[in-house]
């Protein structure tokens, strides 16, 4: 019921921010990109706060979905739906086939094998210009239509991407309730005990790493028509680990908090830019006094802050009462 109640707070903060700051710059431009990296921050959290299984090459499933709807619908005409449709069918297939290799590794070995995924794709979409463009990218990807609502504007974007971090969040939620999420969370606490207990650890490993990667293709093909044009530069290593980062610093093995980092390392560097020459500075001073201080996530900490907070003002008021 909580979980609930935080995701419907989470709907109506999104409902009422464009009323609040029409025509707004960082409501439905920025506002865009940090849902987008919302998604993609939610689905990672899925496999490293919950399954405990570091990836170092989550852009790599967001290129494959971006990739695969733009060249379908630029150069061979079909359908957007259509081509995110394949895009998600591809991505399950490869997320699937290197699962089980990859998954066998542990800690530091499996971060290498992600993290050579990760590269390879990224090679290939250089590599590949009769397709993919090459480092130039590939433009003129057609947007998208629902019932016959063009998603032409910012403001539309800002409506279509709230919807579908809502919905994310939502699954994530009800799979962690379920007995799935159990198996995840008793996978992340210890592997041996989880095969001791009867949970299929391989399965287990195999449906959310397979899962988490549907959700960036899907995020990946609607970043794709948003910005009418990519390239490979947007699913490079260094995406990779700012998403982790953002997991972390949101705080591990929340949802909430996947989304809250994702929101505030999107909006701070857009905040930090009238410091002109300091604001990479700024910026690494701020994540690091945050881990310092917060090395359980922004928002975990602040969370357990502010509930010893109102346990201490119910206990004094109840100590007042009974004088």
């Amino acid at each position: 019921m909580k979980r609930l109640t935080g995701l419907l707070l989470l709907a109506v903060i999104l409902l009422i921010l464009p009323f609040l700051f029409p025509d707004n710059y960082y409501v439905t431009v920025v506002g865009v990109t940090a849902l987008l990296h919302a998604v993609l921050a939610v689905s990672l959290n899925l496999l490293m706060g919950y399954a405990g299984q570091i990836s170092l090459g989550h852009a790599a499933f967001f290129g494959i979905g971006a990739y695969t709807s733009a060249i379908l619908t630029t150069r061979y005409g079909w359908d957007p739906w259509a081509a995110i449709m394949a895009g998600l069918a591809l991505t399950g297939l490869v997320s699937f086939l290197v699962s089980r290799p990859i998954l066998r590794l542990k800690g530091h070995y499996l971060a290498m094998a992600t993290l050579g995924l990760g590269i390879i794709i990224n090679i290939i979409l250089v590599q590949g210009e009769q397709l993919t463009g090459g480092p130039d990218g590939l433009g003129g990807i057609p947007t998208l239509s629902l019932f016959g609502w063009a998603i032409d504007t910012d403001l539309r974007w800002y409506w279509a991407m709230g919807a579908t971090m809502l919905g994310v969040v939502w699954l994530a939620l009800n799979i962690i309730d379920s007995r799935s999420g159990r198996a995840l969370r008793a996978l992340h606490g210890s592997e041996v005990a989880a095969e001791m207990m009867g949970i299929n650890t391989t399965a287990a490993k195999t449906g959310v790493f397979v899962l988490a990667a549907l959700i960036a293709s899907l995020a990946g093909a609607l970043f794709c028509h948003q910005q009418s044009f990519i390239s490979p530069d947007s699913f490079s290593f260094f995406f990779s680990i700012e998403l982790v980062t953002m997991v972390v610093l949101g705080g591990m093995a929340s949802t909430y908090g996947a989304v809250f980092g994702a929101l505030i390392l999107t909006f701070l560097p857009e905040l930090l830019v009238v410091f002109e020459d300091f604001e990479v500075m700024i910026f690494g001073a701020i994540l690091m006094l945050m881990m310092i201080f917060l090395p359980q996530g922004l928002f975990v900490g602040l969370q357990s802050f502010a509930l010893r907070w109102l346990s201490r003002r119910r206990a004094a008021a109840l100590h007042t009462a009974g004088d």
